[in-house]
């Protein structure tokens, strides 16, 4: 069983930054590819980014691309979201998740095997 506990979510206004941190309970995030997805009220999870074990590839939802950056630092069991030049249209509860396997391109939700609880993003125009 992996915990994953999100934080950095917050208010900003339009153009602003955050940086959202994923951490894991236990020395076990390097095991896992880790993936960030948004889901607003009454509407399904939506992938946002995605980053393998070790770093190796990247993957962005292209409302994204340009702006927001995934990183990870398995030294300090950690995944953050670069988020820049953030948009109203940005604004959601923001979760992170870790599977065995890796998708290229748009993750399904469906198929993640752990979940943090969530931190929330509100971007005021």
């Amino acid at each position: 069983q992996v915990q994953l506990d999100e934080s950095g979510g917050g208010g900003v206004q339009a153009g602003g930054s955050l940086r959202l941190s994923c951490a894991a309970s236990e020395h076990t995030l390097y095991n896992y590819n880790i993936y960030w997805f948004c889901q607003t009220p009454e509407k399904e999870r939506k992938f946002v980014a995605s980053i393998k074990r070790k770093g190796t590839d990247t993957n962005y939802a292209d409302s994204v691309k340009g702006r927001f950056t995934i990183s990870r630092d398995d030294a300090s069991n950690t995944v953050y979201l670069q988020m820049n030049d953030l948009k109203p249209e940005d604004a959601a509860v923001y979760y992170c998740a870790a599977s065995s396997l890796f998708y290229f391109g748009r993750a399904p939700a469906g198929a993640m095997n752990y979940w943090g609880k969530g931190t929330p993003v509100t971007v005021s125009e």
